[in-house]
Parts: structure tokens; C-alpha cells; sequence
């Protein structure tokens, strides 16, 4: 009697990977012409394909425009057994690209509110924040974006936002100095007006 792998899928079980987007050639000339800029030869053989690879993880890492992050919290649960104290979803990590230099933004996020009559599905909160954060961003307005939107479709009692990250816009490149984080926060409601009420959310998040 043989025993069968389980972690070998039969070819029934096998999953096409799904169809390249399409590349136009414009597109990957202005690759091409960076990386001349830049010194190299877009001709030698490691990079013939590097423009369409560029060229498609640009896409993805932009396809926030696609979609409109409020369309997250469009479904609502009101039966909460009466629970009105603060939600938290603390340590989202999340990337980005700065508009001003397109070098990535690397950190983390932690997102609170204080419901009024109910509540979303937590996984909403980090799906808001990736709608705006796979934009070309700064990291200030990232912060207002995903607070204001969280306000004005969710109408809690209170909004905060606190984002912690790095940029490689100064780690790599200009001033070039590692390590250094960036923390931009943006209260709203009870949390802006309430000190004892900001000073919890800020504990429960660790600040």
C-alpha cells in the first residue's frame, strides 16, 4: 500500500497563476531610459525583462487608486451586546512610497475608534489604511486621509490614528541616516476635546 503526499496537490488541484498584465511600450522605455540615466545598459541580459517587472510592480504597488478605501466600512454590526469603549487595532504594518522622491515608506499603524451605535469588522480598519497607504503618499496626509474617512462613513464618537514609520527617502538617499522613525498622529471627536480620553487610546497603543 503506498501513502499519498499531502503536501503534494494531484494536477487537478493545481491553480494557474494568473495572466500577466499587459505592459505598454511606452512604459518600459521610461524604464529603460532610468536605468541608462542611471548608468547601466537596459540591453545586457539581466536586465531585458527588468522594465516590464518595474513597470508591473508599480502597478501594485499604486493599485490603491483603484479603489475606494470607504467602501470598507460600508457593512456595519449594530448587535454589540451593548459594547460602547474603545476599538483598537494596533500595529498594522503597511509600505508606501513617498510622492516626492517614490522611495518606500516602511511602518506600522494603529487605528482607534469610539463607536456610537456600532462597530465594523476589525480586518476594515487595515483595508482602509492599505486603500491610501498603495498611493504615492506623505505620510502626514496618509494619516489624515485614513482618520477622516473612518469619521465621516463610521460617525463614531471619537477618531485616532497614529502612524509610526521610516522612509527610505532619508535612510538611503540625502541625509542617509538609518534608524531614524517618523510618528504623525491625527484625534478626532472625544479623543481631540477628552485629555483623560486621548491619554488612554495613546496608553492602549503603547505611546
Amino acid at each position: 500500500m503506498s501513502c499519498q503526499n499531502h503536501d503534494e496537490p494531484d494536477d487537478g488541484d493545481m491553480v494557474a497563476a494568473p495572466p500577466k498584465i499587459p505592459v505598454p511600450e511606452e512604459v518600459a522605455d521610461a524604464v529603460r531610459t532610468l536605468l541608462r540615466w542611471a548608468g547601466d545598459d537596459p540591453s545586457r541580459e539581466g536586465l531585458i525583462d527588468t522594465p516590464k517587472r518595474v513597470a508591473r510592480a508599480w502597478r501594485e504597488y499604486c493599485q490603491g487608486y483603484d479603489e475606494d478605501p470607504a467602501h470598507h466600512l460600508s457593512r456595519v454590526f449594530e448587535e454589540v451586546g451593548g459594547y460602547d469603549e474603545i476599538v483598537l487595532l494596533k500595529d498594522i504594518p503597511f509600505q508606501s512610497h513617498c510622492e516626492h522622491h517614490m522611495a518606500p515608506i516602511i511602518g506600522k499603524a494603529s487605528i482607534a475608534y469610539l463607536p456610537e451605535n456600532h462597530v465594523v469588522g476589525i480586518s476594515k480598519l487595515a483595508r482602509v489604511l492599505h486603500g491610501f497607504a498603495r498611493r504615492l503618499q506623505v505620510q502626514e496626509r496618509l494619516t489624515a486621509q485614513v482618520a477622516d474617512c473612518i469619521w465621516e462613513h463610521l460617525k463614531p464618537r471619537g477618531v485616532a490614528v497614529v502612524i509610526d514609520a521610516t522612509h527610505a527617502c532619508m535612510t538611503a538617499r540625502g541625509v542617509r541616516t538609518p534608524g531614524v522613525g517618523m510618528v504623525t498622529s491625527r484625534m478626532m471627536g472625544t479623543f481631540r476635546e477628552d485629555e483623560r480620553s486621548r491619554k488612554e487610546v495613546l496608553a492602549l497603543m503603547g505611546y
